[in-house]
């Protein structure tokens, strides 16, 4: 069985051949074999058609020989071309003078105007560059390529082996997904003169094409949330899914599979239970529909547009959705838009909550050494292991709300007035509270430690020298850090007995020793071998009384 060839083998052989070549010098030319050629020369016979020609280039970079499918360069002897050659897919043709040789075995001539740059293609491959770069060198007066890109991307996929994957069109169920993005606005020319540029919101429900546009002059966070909720509020409901551009305000780090979005538009997405999915960064295709949708807006309803006013534009936006967006034919769903929107999307869009998102600034706040953070000039209180941190700050006016790193609640105030603090007693640690924040009623309970003197004592100081008397009371707390309870209980119970109630007297009265414990008392001994009983002193004193008496009547008589 003969050998498959592919096509342009297959007109070089005939080609060929109906110059007048024998089957072996085509076969030794074409480096294929002798019975192949004859193989193919004979099924060209039997159809009974001439030799069919290999297209040529627009260009004129590919030429037959002449007689063959156009004019081809001269012949020498024995029908050889003259002039200078290159091998493609097995064929000798003529070489461009506009581009280089090189080896493109497999690699069949078309009309593409990106052929006679071929090599240089190559050698741009063979460097890492992409179909892009390659166009952009190309397009450079350097090389004068005047093609299109897709000319070269095709010509890149054919070099490489490579071919396109077809893109996957994706529909959604109603009230499933809605896509958001921003583009340019109408200029706004104010009364004086001068000239702003405005950027268009623009949110389309995926599967009506239902859309809703606003004017806005910055792309802030509260900007964007704010006309979400306007979005909502036009649909009379909320998609289940929301996807976005990774644009500033919404995106903190764009990740196609984990992105992390702003602290204050995850708590908006979970005040209205919604997910909202930024797209792949650089991937517009993943929002084809609202990339078209912007393309809409600006090239329908504001090309050629001026307004004096945001508010104007917005106002010429809002007619224009109800007059011309809402009332075509849309060329995919070939349905009209606010027809599909009432009979299908709409009942399916989940329900508005009662209130609307409570905006809020927030802002990370370093916690100093007071355990405290600043937030417009007020300072608020955080527990004492976020010191030297930086925590998240959130306040709307009414509240200001703490939350550490990973957006878990740590503390809430009421907002104070710039130079007010608002200190929590739990934030505080036991050992930074004084003894006169406690309160007389702690301290005495302390004293209760030392003993009842102590108590009675530091309650009668207080009667008598009032407020004074607070640090008094602390200072005879202090006192047990170097003296013996028992010396301080005796030392207020002689300054009591004394009427002295100054801390310098227990002082001194510790200091000075006379505040030593009361020596125990000991039993009376009623015998010992070297002292009489004392019933012998009593008769004693009962004789001596005798003879008094007797002595003393002698003398009167």
């Amino acid at each position: 069985m003969a050998n498959q060839l592919k096509m342009a083998e297959v007109q070089a052989i005939l080609a060929l051949h109906g110059h007048g070549w024998s089957d072996r010098r085509i076969a030794r030319e074409l480096g294929i074999h002798r019975e192949t050629v004859g193989h193919y020369v004979q099924l060209a016979r039997q159809a009974g058609s001439k030799p069919a020609s290999a297209p040529t280039g627009s260009d004129g970079a590919f030429s037959m020989p002449k007689g063959v499918g156009g004019a081809g360069p001269p012949l020498g002897p024995e029908g050889a071309p003259t002039e200078p050659q290159s091998a493609i897919g097995g064929l000798t043709v003529p070489k461009p003078a506009s581009a280089p040789t090189g080896n493109f075995d497999g690699i069949e001539a078309n009309n593409s105007t990106a052929w006679p740059w071929r090599e240089r293609i190559v050698q741009k491959l063979q460097q890492g560059l992409h179909a892009r770069r390659i166009y952009q060198d190309l397009s450079s007066p350097e090389h004068g390529y005047g093609g299109s890109y897709y000319s070269v991307r095709r010509l890149v996929a054919k070099l490489t082996g490579g071919h396109e994957l077809p893109v996957r069109r994706m529909e959604c169920d109603p009230g499933e997904e809605a896509q958001v993005d921003f583009g340019k606005g109408a200029p706004i020319i104010g009364t004086d003169g001068k000239r702003k540029t405005s950027w268009v919101f623009r949110i389309v429900l995926s599967h009506s094409r239902k859309g809703y546009s606003e004017a806005i002059f910055h792309q802030t966070t509260d900007e964007f949330l704010r006309c979400l909720e306007n979005a909502f509020a036009h649909f009379g409901g909320l998609a289940r899914t929301l996807v976005i551009d990774n644009l500033r305000a919404a995106v903190s780090k764009a990740d196609w599979f984990d992105p992390e979005l702003c602290p204050k538009v995850r708590s908006f997405a979970e005040h209205y239970g919604i997910a909202i999915l930024p797209t792949k960064p650089y991937t517009p295709r993943h929002k084809g529909k609202i990339e078209n949708g912007v393309k809409y807006v600006k090239n329908n309803a504001l090309k050629g547009m001026r307004f004096s006013s945001l508010a104007e534009e917005n106002r010429h936006l809002l007619q224009w959705e109800s007059a011309v967006a809402d009332t075509r034919i849309h060329g995919t769903t070939r349905q009209q838009v606010i027809k599909l929107f009432t009979e299908k999307e709409k009942p399916s869009l989940m329900p508005l909550p009662a209130g609307r998102f409570e905006l809020f600034s927030e802002a990370l706040r370093s916690v100093h050494r007071d355990g405290h953070v600043q937030v417009k000039g007020a300072y608020y209180s955080v527990p004492p292991e976020y010191l030297g941190q930086q925590i998240w700050a959130r306040w709307d006016g009414r509240l200001v709300r703490l939350f550490d790193q990973k957006m878990r609640p740590i503390a809430v105030h009421a907002q104070q007035v710039p130079g007010r603090f608002s200190t929590q007693p739990k934030h505080i640690l036991p050992e930074k509270i004084s003894g006169i924040e406690r309160g007389t009623t702690w301290l005495l309970n302390q004293a209760d430690g030392i003993g009842s003197q102590a108590r009675a004592w530091a309650e009668q100081m207080l009667k008598i020298r009032g407020i004074q008397g607070v640090r008094v009371l602390m200072g005879l707390l202090s006192l047990k850090n170097k003296h013996a309870r028992p010396q301080i209980e005796r030392a207020c119970e002689v300054a009591a007995g004394h009427g002295a109630y100054h801390l310098r007297s227990l002082r001194q009265l510790i200091e000075q020793g006379q505040a030593a414990p009361v020596q125990q008392n000991f039993e009376f001994a009623e015998e010992h071998p070297i002292i009489r009983p004392l019933a012998d002193y009593g008769q004693w004193l009962r004789d001596a009384l005798a003879g008094q008496s007797s002595t003393q009547q002698e003398c009167v008589t």
